[in-house]
């Protein structure tokens, strides 16, 4: 995997919460901690788009079906004890 050389600007504020987390030990350096963050934020954007499409695909499968919850409590019980 290739690297890309950045320069980003942070408040004091920010920097000292990065510094912070480097000393506590949860990240080597300023590099793996802004990689981390980029990471993250990739895996919830993700996490929204399948659930985004999970939304739509339940809009799209057609009319809303009658669901009984006791019925349906009674048939896990039986199945399940």
């Amino acid at each position: 995997m290739g690297t890309m050389r950045k320069t980003i600007t942070l408040t004091n504020k920010q920097n000292g919460w990065i510094t912070a987390q480097i000393d506590a030990g949860h990240y080597a350096n300023d590099s793996e901690y802004i990689r981390d963050l980029v990471f993250r934020k990739q895996e919830c954007s993700a996490e929204i788009e399948a659930i985004r499409a999970a939304l739509i695909e339940g809009e799209s499968s057609g009319k809303p079906r009658p669901f009984d919850a006791e019925a349906f409590k009674q048939r896990m019980l039986a199945a399940h004890g």
